[in-house]
């Protein structure tokens, strides 16, 4: 396993971050339970959760996913052993079974991470994210911006409430998700005016999906913040599993075929061209997509999913593929042709 520091702190992670947010729905605590056995025997340190986990979102998991890892925890006694992450979720009308107010006010993180913290059965996190930002922004699968000017600028009060539970001990550092280049940048002058610095930022980020680079990647480099990649096979697409029209059983889109923001007829196309190069290689589709995004200079860590022990190893193992420049090259003409067919 590769390992690096989270930007500005002396957390070391390693560079595959273990996803969880089907344990409670697609999996079950003791399949959970393995897949975080294996993960940690594999040298990956690095958890990542939301309070709204498993997804889909709805009241009777919501909560799971960070319960079956409070039980591991308690369990295994394993917490010094590992990077905890979770986030508080943010406004959405169909997400107000997690609380009235779906909002960033010192109460509502308040609620949020004392909840989580109890579920997890730990005293602290060492990064708490917001899930998604308070302002509408162009993020799952919305390509185009559309401003909305009944927004407030509420950031300092709402760094202001983060660092009191920095200080309390109950978090390490803090982060973003689904996170616009503005919206980091403004994150950002708060924290030269002396609030607490926003040290990492996890977005979607994969071959169809690369939108990330044309703006934040500068951001993210200069400002020296970190950025955690999720969906980097793209809800299974970038598997290939769902070439040929193949709806295999018990996987994401196929029990759940509104996850449709990878399946375009677009993304389609891209992703059987991706298949042909990793073909050509000698090499899985899946490691190929991984070990892409592994190795973009402004990614920290790289966040994997699985449903399966066999799924899990393959991802863990992309760690030890790096894509030559000839491949990149292959990659990067695919790109050209379709650029972000999912945003």
């Amino acid at each position: 396993m590769n390992y690096t520091n989270l930007p500005n702190t002396n957390i070391k992670v390693s560079e595959i971050c273990l996803g969880s947010m089907t344990w409670g729905e697609q999996n079950t605590e003791a399949e959970g339970h393995a897949q975080l056995d294996y993960a940690l025997a594999q040298g990956v340190n690095f958890i990542d959760t939301a309070e709204m986990y498993s997804v889909p979102g709805n009241p009777k998991t919501q909560g799971s996913t960070e319960s079956i890892i409070g039980t591991w925890l308690a369990k295994t006694n394993n917490r010094d052993q590992v990077v905890l992450t979770s986030k508080v979720t943010g406004p959405l009308r169909f997400f107000e079974h997690i609380r009235k107010d779906l909002n960033f006010s010192k109460e509502a993180l308040d609620d949020a991470l004392n909840k989580s913290l109890k579920r997890l059965q730990t005293d602290y996190l060492d990064v708490y994210q917001l899930h998604w930002p308070e302002r509408g922004v162009n993020v799952f699968g919305v390509r185009d911006y559309t401003h909305n000017a009944k927004w407030e600028d509420n950031i300092a009060q709402v760094l202001e409430a983060l660092d009191s539970f920095v200080k309390e001990g109950k978090i390490r550092q803090i982060g973003l998700s689904n996170e616009t280049p503005w919206g980091v940048m403004r994150y950002c002058e708060e924290a030269k005016k002396g609030a607490p610095k926003m040290i990492s930022v996890q977005n979607a980020y994969n071959l169809l999906n690369r939108r990330d680079e044309i703006g934040l990647s500068e951001v993210l480099l200069r400002e020296d913040v970190g950025y955690l990649a999720y969906s980097p096979l793209a809800f299974g697409v970038l598997a290939g599993k769902y070439l040929n029209n193949n709806q295999p059983e018990n996987a994401r889109v196929t029990l759940f075929p509104n996850y449709s923001r990878y399946s375009s007829e677009q993304s389609n196309k891209a992703t059987m061209l991706y298949n042909d190069i990793a073909k050509k290689h000698g090499i899985s589709l899946t490691q190929m997509a991984l070990a892409f995004v592994t190795q973009q200079p402004f990614v920290t860590s790289n966040i994997i999913g699985a449903t399966t022990l066999s799924q899990l190893k393959e991802n863990i193992d992309s760690i030890h593929l790096t894509l030559s420049d000839e491949i990149i090259a292959e990659i990067n003409a695919v790109h050209t042709q379709i650029p972000n067919p999912a945003p």
